[in-house]
């Protein structure tokens, strides 16, 4: 049975049918009709460029009569001036080398002067004997693809535009942010007869406000506070404990000269500030230093900081163990842990947050540890604070990725030569 004798749904014609007859008329429409009314333009010209053929749909877009352009017109002449130039030194060269030159986006100029994009395609037709006779070209509307195009650039334009205005952005973030980090810790350390001072503060990230913080002031009657902590969690609600604990510690040694004392002042300003909500805490390192003979009497207290580590000028390291400090701020009556020590001539107490100690290091990617620290300090305790402070910021560049917490160190010392001392000699 053909397509033709099935029968149709709701007695109209069969799809098959409809099918054959579609076909019947394409197989009735003459080449003629195709060419000239093709959905590109078409155009035949002699090898010296002179258009002999051209078909309807060219000329429509030209808006010009057939006997305007065959045997009148070259190919160029259908060209822009910038056109023309790139046919004759590239198109047209590259077209009798190789016999065919595929897809050149090129702007056809139309009788009223309007620009059209187009695509070219032009294949050389040679005779029997091999000799060019002609060169049939294709020309294909790229004005869709053109605006596509457009719109593409000033997509990527505005995407990049908007990655400089970012980038901007950041750098101006970034400034912000260091200006505060700054404000968070003191300018300068004042000069202290007899001792030696020397400071660093990594930051972990510029992108975002650190918690650790030092300082180093005085308290009248010969005597020195010093005190260097790291709070809880980063960004602004850091920056805003870090400043509230750093006044805090000014405040309360104003008060009392006893460390354990200034620490219990700052546990019940921060537990009574954050007592609803989320629980924010820091630990830190308080002490007092006063000179004795030669060197300085140092008493300190810890509320669950690191340990300090007191370098000796005979080349040994040691911990200045505060056992059993609390974190500051976390309970109403928290105990805090005294020790009481001495610095010599010659001798130096390193103080630093755990950014240090639990950097990621070696193949295992373990922590640094305090051990390791100590044993580092003991290596450079002949350099006194600068030299110790110096070391300690090469081997946290040598960290890499390893590093991801801020590390703050505030290094203090008594010079092993009286000239040393009376220059009080600080970084």
């Amino acid at each position: 049975m053909n397509r033709g004798s099935e029968p149709a749904a709701n007695g109209g014609r069969g799809l098959g049918s409809a099918v054959d007859a579609a076909f019947t008329s394409l197989l009735e429409e003459s080449a003629e009709d195709l060419y000239e009314n093709a959905p590109c333009g078409y155009l035949s010209t002699l090898m010296d460029g002179t258009i002999a053929k051209v078909n309807g749909t060219l000329l429509g877009w030209l808006g010009r009569e057939r006997d305007e352009v065959v045997g009148r017109m070259s190919f160029s002449d259908l060209l822009t001036v910038g056109g023309k130039l790139y046919h004759e030194t590239h198109f047209a060269p590259l077209l009798h080398m190789r016999g065919e030159v595929n897809g050149i986006a090129l702007e056809i100029r139309a009788a009223d002067g309007t620009r059209m994009p187009v695509l070219v395609t032009s294949v050389v037709k040679n005779g029997d004997g091999g000799e060019p006779l002609l060169i049939r070209t294709t020309l294909t509307d790229a004005r869709d693809r053109r605006s596509y195009e457009a719109e593409l650039l000033r997509a990527r334009r505005a995407a990049e535009e908007a990655r400089r205005q970012a980038e901007a952005d950041r750098v101006r973030l970034q400034s912000a942010l260091a200006v505060l980090q700054q404000s968070l810790l003191p300018d300068t350390l004042p000069d202290v007869p007899g001792l030696v001072t020397a400071t660093h503060y990594h930051t972990a990230s510029p992108d975002r406000l650190g918690g650790d913080f030092y300082d180093l002031f005085p308290l009248g009657e010969d005597r020195w506070a010093f005190f260097l902590g790291d709070v809880s969690g980063k960004g602004p609600e850091a920056a805003s404990l870090t400043s509230l604990a750093r006044y805090t510690l000014r405040t309360a040694a104003a008060y009392t000269a006893d460390p354990a004392a200034v620490l219990a002042t700052l546990n019940t300003a921060l537990h009574d500030r954050y007592t609803s909500g989320e629980p924010r805490y820091c630990t830190a390192v308080f002490g007092v230093l006063q000179p004795d003979g030669d060197g300085f009497d140092v008493r300190v207290a810890s509320g669950g900081h690191p340990p300090a580590v007191i370098t000796r000028a005979d080349g040994g390291a040691e911990f200045l163990d505060t056992p059993g400090g609390m974190l500051v701020g976390i309970l109403p009556d928290a105990p805090f842990v005294g020790a009481h020590n001495r610095l010599e001539p010659g001798d130096s107490l390193l103080l630093y947050t755990d950014g240090l100690t639990e950097a990621r290091v070696g193949a295992d990617r373990g922590l640094f540890g305090e051990e390791a620290l100590r044993a580092f300090a003991a290596e450079h305790a002949g350099g006194g604070p600068d030299g110790i402070v110096a070391a300690l910021v090469e081997l946290l560049s040598g960290f890499g990725d390893g590093l991801n917490d801020d590390t703050a160190l505030l290094c203090l010392g008594v010079p092993a030569t009286p000239d040393a001392a009376a220059e009080g000699k600080r970084t």
